[in-house]
């Protein structure tokens, strides 16, 4: 018998027992090494922390959450590298290391030559067996691995899933919850006035700017800025503890924005009828009514305060407010509340300039807004009541700064302009205040208006003003008020709880329940709309 024939034959017998060893040795081998691999291109290690592989980016400062992308550029990594170390462990180690030095009789470790001819027999049949075992073993576990990385990619899917669902639910959520109770978000200052979505918020760790706060690509319960600062993404959650500014004029917002109901409520009336005071004197009202109440009323921000105590000090000195300058209005915002409910008042006291044409009506995008209009009106201004006065009277007018447009005008102005802005003016309750009811009270040739402020309108020739508030407003309600009383060194209680009742009658139909508080409910009915008078005292 030859050689050859011997090796063959030992061949044939070796290698039905050498490969299955090889292949089950190798298959762990591989699976081991592949699934390492795999494991270290995965990532995050600790949930919610800080990942440097995550970049910040696009219009926030802010990393884009995990299972948004980074999830999937891992798992492309894993099976990349998996499949690619198994193949390099195939090639560089079994192929051409261990199975070159089988088929050359070495030994696999040190590469040294067999000491006998038999060992390096025995090797050099080994290796054909070490060749099969090790690639069918490669590519059993290369199969297994790309198996468990299917089914792996199946889950991401349901985690990549979850997270959508879970980013859209709780934008649902919020969206239906501000819907519920009316929250509206615009900004109160001058130039802008524009309504928004969401505010700009600032980390408080960085003061980097979010635009996109909620929940999405960024994360769904928070974000994580570029300083590694967690953000929370809803109202719900507290977001409203971060600085917010107005994303069209970045400008400060109130912390309350977002979380409360925004009520527009603007003071309408010619130079000197008297707004500044009566908008002094309701804050001052609101503020006696948190006294006497349940009521809450704070203001919203330091400027807020500021201001506030500006004319405070201006009528304690002098009696008299300043007329309003500049251009459009900055809003005076109070936070009110009373039981559970809040609202965030947004009192808005424009220049009597700004009524001079509708263009510059038009130019009052603040009336977009209007959850309720105030008419300041200044019966005094009007010529039909300047020519009943004679003698004192008329002395007594002129020294209380006659406005330099009668409520009429100054109503029919509006109306118009109010329609084509907001496109629901029969909706917008409208609080007709007769302001410089001292001075009234005491001109012996009108009537002292009474319990029907509508009617004494009417006796002393407004009537077209109260039958066209009557016909453009479903509710109208009247009030006689002395702001001069209500405000300022010795001002008197009860008028400065009566200058609040306009505000609080508006806030009660934004529905807070104030109701009680605003005068009780209406108590006449006129054709076209539902009017409401109280009862004015004399304040002197």
């Amino acid at each position: 018998m030859t050689t050859t024939t011997v090796l063959s034959c030992a061949l044939w017998i070796i290698l039905p027992v050498a490969v299955p060893l090889c292949v089950f040795s190798t298959f762990w081998l591989f699976l081991g090494l592949s699934l390492t691999a795999a494991g270290k291109a995965l990532g995050p290690w600790q949930a919610g922390a800080y990942d440097s592989r995550i970049p910040a980016t696009g219009p926030d400062p802010a990393h884009r959450a995990y299972w948004s992308r980074q999830m999937w550029l891992d798992a492309r990594s894993a099976a990349y590298g998996s499949m690619l170390a198994v193949r390099q462990r195939l090639e560089t180690e079994w192929l051409h290391r261990i199975a070159k030095r089988l088929f050359h009789g070495q030994d696999v470790s040190t590469g040294l030559p067999g000491e006998t001819r038999f060992t390096r027999s025995v090797r050099r049949l080994l290796a054909p067996g070490t060749v099969v075992g090790a690639v069918a073993g490669a590519l059993l576990a290369a199969l297994l691995t790309a198996v468990t990385l299917a089914v792996f990619a199946l889950l991401l899917g349901l985690v990549w899933l979850l997270g959508v669902t879970a980013a859209g639910a709780l934008r649902g959520a919020e969206r239906g919850w501000r819907l519920a109770r009316g929250i509206r978000m615009a900004c109160p200052y001058p130039g802008c006035y524009r309504p928004f979505p969401l505010a700009v918020h600032r980390c408080p760790n960085c003061n980097a700017a979010h635009r996109a706060l909620r929940p999405g690509r960024y994360g769904a319960l928070w974000h994580v800025c570029a300083c590694g600062q967690k953000l929370v993404t809803t109202s719900l959650t507290g977001r409203d503890r971060f600085a917010a500014r107005c994303p069209h004029c970045d400008r400060h917002l109130p912390t309350a924005v977002g979380i409360t109901r925004v009520v527009h409520l603007p003071l309408v009336g010619g130079t000197s009828a008297g707004k500044t005071m009566l908008l002094a004197a309701m804050a001052a009202g609101l503020q006696a009514w948190s006294r006497r109440s349940p009521l809450t009323v704070g203001y919203a921000s330091p400027d807020d305060l500021k201001s506030a105590g500006s004319v405070n000090q201006q009528l304690n000195q002098t009696g008299w407010a300043l007329k309003t300058q500049g251009g459009q209005p900055r809003a005076l915002m109070l936070r009110v509340g009373y039981g559970r409910r809040r609202r965030l008042l947004y009192l808005y006291d424009p220049m009597g300039e700004s009524l001079r044409d509708a263009g510059t009506v038009r130019m009052q995008q603040y009336l977009e807004h209007a959850d309720g209009v105030i008419l300041v009106a200044d019966v005094l201004a009007e010529p039909c009541v300047r020519r009943a006065l004679e003698g004192g009277d008329a002395e007594r007018a002129g020294e209380a700064r006659p406005a330099d447009l009668g409520p009429l005008d100054t109503y029919q102005r509006l109306t118009g302009e109010l329609s084509a802005l907001t496109g629901r003016r029969r909706r917008i309750p409208m609080a007709a205040v007769v302001t410089k009811r001292d001075v009234l009270d005491r001109l012996s040739a009108l009537p002292v208006p009474g319990a029907r402020i509508d009617g004494w309108l009417t006796e002393i020739g407004l009537g077209a003003l109260v039958r066209g508030l009557a016909h453009d407003f479903r509710t109208v309600r009247y009030w006689a008020i002395s702001a001069y009383a209500a405000t300022g060194a010795g001002a008197l209680g009860s008028e400065q709880l009566r200058a609040a009742e306009p505000v609080l009658w508006v806030l009660a139909r934004s529905g807070l329940r104030v109701g009680a508080l605003a005068g009780g409910p209406p108590t006449d009915e006129v054709p076209g709309a539902r009017a409401e008078t109280v009862r004015g005292r004399a304040s002197r």
